[in-house]
């Protein structure tokens, strides 16, 4: 596992980690999906709209 995806998987921790009721139903969503796709929890939540929002609001907030 390089860096950046050891970095990606920490950001991913700790969004499940503090994630809302709302987001928590979401991660199950997608976890239940790859359970029944035979994909890679990991894969599909980098994937997801989810992940996406965090990690461009993450950007947003440190260029300010």
């Amino acid at each position: 596992m390089n860096p950046s995806e050891r970095e990606l998987l920490e950001k991913l921790d700790n969004m499940v980690l503090t994630a809302s009721a709302d987001e928590l139903r979401k991660i199950q969503e997608i976890d239940i999906q790859t359970q029944l796709d035979g994909e890679s929890f990991y894969d599909a939540f980098v994937n997801s709209t989810l992940v996406n929002q965090s990690i461009k609001q993450e950007s947003r907030e440190s260029n300010s």
